[in-house]
């Protein structure tokens, strides 16, 4: 007995002496097992998957890219330059000027070669102009409340880049030690970077920092992002933020990049998705699977661009009016009104049906035209009302329900300032649909006509071939 009772005193001052807070029988105590168990799990604290912080003036944006070499007859900057008042007026707040820097000459293509075979990162192809043009160009741009990106190559350089011969070993190499372009596609006139070199990594990162620091520009545009390393673009964020901020676009469809290095990506899934319906006839449903998926796995706060056409698909595919024909207007409307961020491409908004050459001069043939009036209200309906601005700042899309899924694509964005139901015939033929959606009644304005439209659970449209109804609670 009098053993036993030596070692519940010994085993109690053990406790006491390593906080286990024992019972007196030498037991660690239920309640301070408890905490121990909790002290040892994981913070299951949700956390946003963005934790990047978007420009402010991001929030309601449209991009506009521009071909420098197409954009004017002049094909300088100081010729867009006189553009740009045009542009702010439009309404766009990003221009993405494409790549600007001296293009190689080694394995070039066509007269004046890809844009995308880059000579120098820190230069300026004198073709445009020279680096203060393009200083002007930005504080112009900059005058007007517009911002300014570059397109930015890092995956790949000119054959006569001159790193090649100051750096040759941040190049990556083929089976047999030979510079190589980049594998299984006809980029002859390119070669591949190694990121595995940290010094290279540091001068990509040091030239971008240039173009802000020096130049004015306010992001990048990053071809193929997904060919170079993510975290050498969350480093280059984390550096480039300490400028300024900074507005980053990746040429990917994938979901990582937007959690710290772009605000940005490619819908690609998105285009994807318009043209299976508009050019081989897949029904309106295909749309309903997109959403599924942008909701379900895409973070709100990630912008997903939204484009009818970019500098690829029009020299490679078709020119956007060519290409998707009576269904053309039907999807510009749908990428200003969907959830994501939308962008034009230069000679859009003047109606332009020629495909540019890629690898020559071929300026756009401006005139006047309709569809610049609706470029110009769709951005101005985008920025009035908060439901339709990017990301999380904006509203999530809602399905409405009606009798139609094969020909109609049906859904309302809304929050406290704003209530926006948008419906597209999205076939070939008139349909007729029935809303049977009682989350819907009340008194809108169509946005186009500027009728004044009752709705109710009972509410049956008749609608042309490739038309839409954009309303706005009143």
């Amino acid at each position: 007995m009098l053993k036993g009772l030596y070692l519940r005193k010994a085993l109690v001052a053990i406790c006491a002496a390593t906080a286990l807070g024992c019972s007196a029988d030498g037991a660690q105590s239920d309640k301070v097992q408890v905490e121990s168990n909790t002290a040892s799990k994981v913070d299951y604290t949700p956390k946003p998957y963005v934790q990047i912080e978007h420009p402010e003036w991001s929030r309601d944006a449209v991009l506009y890219q521009l071909n420098t070499r197409q954009f004017t007859q002049e094909g300088t900057f100081e010729a867009a330059q006189q553009q740009l008042p045009r542009l702010a007026e439009l309404g766009v707040d990003i221009i993405w000027l494409m790549p600007i820097h001296p293009i190689g000459e080694a394995e070039r293509k066509g007269t004046l070669g890809s844009p995308y075979a880059v000579k120098d990162y820190r230069a300026v192809n004198p073709d445009y102009g020279s680096v203060d043009d393009l200083r002007a160009f930005v504080a112009e741009a900059h005058s007007l409340g517009l911002h300014v990106i570059l397109d930015w190559v890092a995956n790949h350089s000119a054959w006569d880049n001159h790193l090649v011969e100051d750096h040759p070993e941040w190049y990556a190499r083929d089976e047999s030690g030979n510079l190589q372009p980049t594998p299984w596609v006809d980029w002859a006139d390119i070669i591949d970077l190694d990121y595995s070199q940290k010094e290279l990594r540091e001068y990509m990162g040091g030239a971008m920092r240039y173009w802000v620091e020096d130049v004015g520009i306010d992001g990048f545009r990053a071809d193929m992002a997904g060919m170079v390393p993510l975290d050498f673009w969350e480093d280059v964020r984390a550096d480039l933020e300490k400028v300024k901020p900074v507005f980053m676009l990746a040429e990917y469809d994938q979901r990582d990049v937007l959690a710290k290095a772009f605000d940005a990506s490619y819908s690609w899934a998105w285009k994807n998705t318009v043209q299976s319906v508009t050019l081989q006839g897949d029904d309106a449903s295909s749309f309903m699977w997109y959403y599924f998926e942008n909701e379900g796995i895409w973070p709100r706060d990630g912008y997903r661009l939204l484009y009818t056409s970019n500098h690829d698909q029009n020299s490679w595919d078709e020119a956007a009016p060519v290409l998707y024909g009576d269904a053309y207007r039907n999807v510009v409307v749908m990428s200003f009104v969907s959830e994501g961020i939308p962008m034009i491409y230069n000679g859009q908004e003047a109606y332009n049906e020629k495909m540019l050459e890629f690898f020559e001069r071929d300026p756009i043939e401006w005139r006047e035209h309709e569809i610049s009036d609706l470029f110009k209200r769709l951005i101005s309906l985008k920025k009035e009302n908060t439901a339709l601005h990017n990301g999380a700042a904006g509203a999530r899309m809602i399905a409405i329900s009606h009798d139609n899924p094969k020909q109609i694509f049906a859904f309302r964005r809304g929050d406290k300032n704003s209530n926006i139901i948008s419906v597209f015939n999205m076939s070939s033929e008139a349909a007729v649909v029935s809303l049977t959606d009682e989350s819907i009644s009340g008194t809108f304005t169509d946005v186009f006509s500027g009728e004044e439209v009752e709705i109710s659970s009972d509410t049956s449209w008749e609608m042309a071939a490739w038309s839409h109804k954009i309303l706005v609670k009143n």
